[in-house]
């Protein structure tokens, strides 16, 4: 990032036709703090020498590193040519008076203190990235002189035809523009995100009087049609943010999707873009796509990727989540390894928009997202889960605001009303409405996928014509599966410690958890994985609540071991059929296996879950003996099962709220919700979803 400059030697040829300056530049390296302090500097400078021949027409630009130039040499030069005959080369073919652009650069690391290769790394990665800064900052000036109403800047005359004071000072003005462009490598100060601009960033085109104005034909090109009105909205904001804010300014692109998001209220919308500007800064999202690299878990299990572009032109990412293990990937990863993999896929979606724009010559600043839930069940409902999406979500409405232009989702099975329920309040009304929902095969059909994808790009696990390159993700298996402590020494979080339970299961001691439900058709649902032994898991409902003769002071038989506790509720002289009832058929579970399900409740009442030692015919389920039969076999670990569990229950209100808000949604899924309105009228009304871990 540029700093200051000195000028040290400074020619002018008596016809004015050369004009020769030599600066010493001082610029601030976006370096790593270790490799600074290690190198002892906090700011580098760089010699420029800036070479204007107006009668040949080109601007030769030169610079060489002078701070650690017995360890680094860096030179670059920079040629701009109306005719590059001189080079042996024609002039461009399409037009002689248009200006031709040569650079050239080379980095040479003798020693480095032992960081050679990081330092060639960074290097590398902000050369390239400045090499975009500076064509920018050329084509702003371009456009401010066709501002000012020049188009045609006339050639040198010597000094016998003497050019008109305003000809003159235009050219001073050009020569000043030209020289402005600091060496790109010297630039240190990378671009980060396409979400933002240069460091300090030229001023908005015109900043500093009431009659401000974007050039039409830049808004046309690069942000679409605008009022007046929010033409001014975006100016000022742009200004207010580069007399204020230290840092990265966002170009314009970004700045209005954040007044978009708040219609255009100058106010909330610089709320809402200062806190994302800090967040940005704190977690370096900036530099994400070029530091951090996604574990090979993600890569081989994330059934997630772009693909080609809708027929508007926007990036297209496909998303099969139905496939997708997410409680695999958050037991093997943690939240925040997902969390920074979905922000490296939003600022990726920013460059696509950036280079969309450019192909199809028209502004671009959203993408579309198809998601296929072919294979959704309630495995994907597992809570640590559903709050890492949530957390994900709120992340993503605060920083990336209208980013999202239309999100498709096909194929919805009867569990997506839980699921929707679950994440609707968390996502904004205005991204709401750009959701699209098709149960079944309705996609196909009139208003489905052909009115917003083109035929050829359509994915063939979609019965398209396009091979599609995205992972089609699959179990992640246990071996590996992490600790809590693991993850915590990578400073990632697993929200799973606090939330699931863990229980021993014995022969002939089941263990039980009591759930009292106040309002019919409420959805309990479940998700446990089990660990040691086979099992067999049963729901029953009594209209009392269970009261065993000996209780500790949970009010039930206890015994607590070092695998888990074990809890029974069912006294030994309840009857099945009277005292209580079997509201499922049982369910056998193998060692390994990972289930959940979910049960629409028919009556009020209690209802007891319970998992008991597998020894024995499902049926076999009454006259189960209790603690005082069990405690000869504690020490024996072959009769012992181990089961890690949660519950939840959503209310009737809640569930039946979700399959609403999906029938305003959209029309095909009329017989979604009909269909899952008459399973929780049915004697038989569970979901249930195994899988088996080889």
């Amino acid at each position: 990032m540029f700093v200051d400059s000195d000028t040290v030697n400074e020619f002018k040829s008596e016809d004015g036709a050369i004009h020769v300056i030599e600066r010493r530049c001082k610029l601030d390296i976006d370096a790593p703090r270790l490799l600074k302090k290690i190198a002892g500097v906090d700011y580098v400078y760089f010699v420029q020498k800036n070479s204007l021949n107006s009668r040949e027409r080109t601007l030769h630009i030169e610079a060489h590193n002078e701070t650690f130039s017995n360890r680094v040499i860096i030179t670059e030069h920079c040629c701009y040519t109306v005719s590059a005959q001189h080079l042996g080369k024609d002039v461009h073919p399409e037009n002689e008076d248009w200006t031709c652009f040569e650079q050239s650069a080379s980095l040479d690391i003798k020693s480095f203190f032992g960081f050679e290769s990081t330092v060639e790394k960074i290097a590398m990665k902000q050369y390239t990235s400045n090499i975009k800064k500076g064509k920018e900052i050329i084509e702003y000036y371009l456009r401010q002189l066709e501002e000012e109403g020049i188009t045609f800047v006339p050639r040198w005359t010597p000094p016998s035809i003497a050019p008109s004071s305003e000809t003159s000072s235009l050219c001073k003005k050009q020569a000043a523009s030209l020289a402005l462009v600091v060496p790109d490598a010297a630039q240190a100060e990378g671009l980060g995100s396409e979400a933002l601009g240069s460091p300090s960033g030229p001023p908005e085109p015109g900043a500093g009087t009431p009659d401000d104005k974007l050039d039409a034909d830049y808004i046309k090109r690069y942000l679409g049609d605008l009022t007046p009105l929010q033409e001014s909205c975006l100016i000022r904001l742009r200004q207010w943010l580069q007399e204020t804010h230290k840092g990265k300014i966002p170009k314009d692109e970004h700045i209005l999707r954040f007044l978009r998001a708040r219609d255009f209220n100058i106010d909330k919308a610089r709320e809402i873009m200062c806190q994302s500007l800090t967040w940005r800064k704190q977690h370096q999202v900036d530099y994400i796509l070029e530091t951090w690299s996604p574990p090979q878990v993600l890569q081989d299990y994330y059934a997630g990727g772009w693909h080609h572009h809708d027929k508007d032109g926007r990036p297209l990412y496909v998303l099969r989540l139905g496939q997708m293990d997410t409680k695999g990937l958050v037991r093997a990863l943690g939240e925040e390894a997902l969390l920074r993999y979905v922000l490296s896929i939003n600022e990726e979606g920013l460059r696509r928009c950036e280079e969309n724009t450019k192909v199809f010559g028209r502004p671009i600043s959203s993408w579309t997202c198809l998601v296929d839930l072919e294979g959704l069940n309630m495995r994907h409902l597992w809570r640590p889960g559903v709050k890492a999406l949530l957390r994900i979500i709120e992340v993503v409405e605060a920083n990336y605001p209208e980013t999202l232009g239309r999100l498709l989702i096909l194929r919805a099975p009867r569990v997506f009303p839980v699921l929707w329920t679950l994440v609707s309040p968390f996502i904004d009304d205005n991204t709401r409405r750009k959701f699209l929902i098709y149960a079944g095969n309705d996609y196909q059909g009139p208003g489905g996928l052909l009115d917003y994808i083109d035929k050829e790009i359509i994915p063939d696990f979609l019965s398209g014509e396009c091979m599609c390159e995205v992972p089609e993700g699959g179990l992640v298996p246990k071996s590996l599966y992490r600790t809590a402590e693991e993850l915590e020494n990578e400073d990632l979080r697993l929200w799973t410690e606090t939330i699931y339970q863990s229980a021993s299961v014995f022969k002939g001691a089941p263990h039980e958890i009591l759930i009292q439900i106040v309002d019919a058709s409420s959805v309990i649902t479940w998700d446990f994985d089990v660990c040691k032994g086979d099992i067999v898991f049963n729901i029953y409902h009594s209209k009392r609540s269970p009261q065993p003769p000996k209780k500790d002071s949970l009010g039930a038989h206890s015994i607590t071991s070092p695998g888990g506790n074990n809890v029974q509720l069912i006294d030994r002289v309840w009857q099945l059929g009277r005292d209580y009832s079997m509201v499922e058929s049982p369910l056998i579970c193998k060692e390994g296996e990972s289930v959940q399900g979910s049960h629409v409740t028919r009556w009020p009442g209690f209802y007891i879950l319970q998992w008991r030692f597998h020894s024995m015919p499902a049926c076999a389920a009454t006259n189960l003996p209790r603690v005082d039969d069990v405690l000869a076999s504690l020490q024996v670990s072959s009769h012992k099962c181990k089961v890690m569990y949660y519950t939840e229950v959503i209310g009737s209100e809640d569930f039946r709220g979700s399959m609403t808000s999906l029938e305003s949604s959209h029309s095909g899924f009329s017989q979604l919700s009909a269909a899952t309105t008459s399973s929780s009228q049915s004697q038989s009304s569970s979901m249930i979803s195994r899988w088996r871990f080889c």
